[in-house]
């Protein structure tokens, strides 16, 4: 609580100090005009446009905090706050970039006319980096994923920790080394160029924050698969209402288990039971379903037999 006031008393100086300087600079703009002034009055037009500018880029600067301040106070969506500050501060480097160059460049006309050329040239030597900011574009205002979202994209599997104007970098779950969806402790960085020719596949969809898994035990075809099938259910619901009460006491339909079972290549069955789990959370829900399933299964024999041996 401490830190949060620290962090609010330091936007509230900052945001003040950008007032002070700016007015402090428009107060040098007037002084300009005085006669003390007389002996360097050569150097005054100059003075003049660059306290203007100072002013300028310190009024945009100030707003550009002001505006990221309304924002992640009022913003509560991760992912759409982090996509919003990203399109604030890119807008306030190029209006300070507009600034400067009204500075350096007196006729703003053959600025426009050299950066439309510059622009053409640099068009074709920078092709990747101009079609990753495009793609940035297209994340930005299509949202196929957010920071936040669990995404696969060409065999590259991970939670997205940040979306930068050229590439995307997600923390890396399952990988070379894991069997489970985990996460495995790498970064993954790709230029955002890549969804424009690649299939996107974001866990977070419209059932969010949960997608649907499912997992399969063997049993031998002398089982009874009534009372398979109900293990299971009460295994995975029991779990669900321990772990999101609320969000099963609003819709209790929507969340059902399913079990269906189904013929596997070495001559036994599958009881597979399919539930709703949040993508981080696939193998502890897994391994909790099963280690309430499993005992109640081996707590009858006569009704439940595992495939040993020749038996099947």
């Amino acid at each position: 609580m401490n830190g949060e006031n620290i962090t609010e008393e330091k936007k509230k100086y900052g945001i003040a100090s950008y007032v002070v300087f700016a007015l402090f600079v428009l107060a040098l703009h007037y002084l300009m005009d005085l006669e003390f002034l007389f002996p360097w009055k050569q150097f005054v037009p100059l003075l003049k446009r660059l306290t203007m500018s100072l002013f300028l880029i310190i009024v945009i600067l100030g707003t550009t905090k002001i505006v990221e301040k309304v924002i992640a106070g009022q913003t509560e969506v991760e992912g759409e706050r982090y996509n919003l500050l990203r399109i604030i501060r890119l807008l306030s480097i190029i209006a300070v970039s507009i600034v400067v160059a009204s500075f350096l460049f007196q006729n703003l006309y053959a600025v426009a006319v050299s950066f439309g050329l510059i622009s053409l040239v640099l068009g074709f030597a920078l092709q990747a980096p101009i079609t990753s900011f495009i793609a940035w574009l297209y994340i930005v205002f299509r949202r196929p994923y957010q920071v936040g979202h669990r995404i696969q994209i060409n065999k590259m599997r991970g939670d997205v920790i940040e979306i930068s104007y050229l590439d995307t970098i997600i923390l890396e779950c399952s990988g070379d080394y894991l069997g489970n969806d985990r996460s495995s402790g790498r970064i993954i960085h790709f230029p955002n160029s890549l969804i424009l020719r690649e299939q996107v596949i974001n866990y977070s969809g419209p059932m969010g924050p949960f997608i649907w898994n499912e997992t399969a035990i063997q049993i031998a075809y002398t089982s009874d698969i009534q009372f398979v099938e109900s293990c299971l259910i009460d295994a995975a619901l029991r779990d669900f209402k321990d772990r999101y009460p609320e969000v099963y006491a609003r819709n209790p339909k929507e969340w059902q288990p399913a079990v269906y079972f189904r013929v596997n290549n070495y001559s036994w069955l599958e009881a597979v039971v399919s539930y709703p789990v949040e993508p981080e959370d696939t193998t502890g829900r897994r391994n909790r379903i099963l280690r309430q399933a499993l005992p109640l299964l081996n707590a009858q024999p006569h009704r439940v037999q595992f495939p040993e041996g020749t038996q099947r």
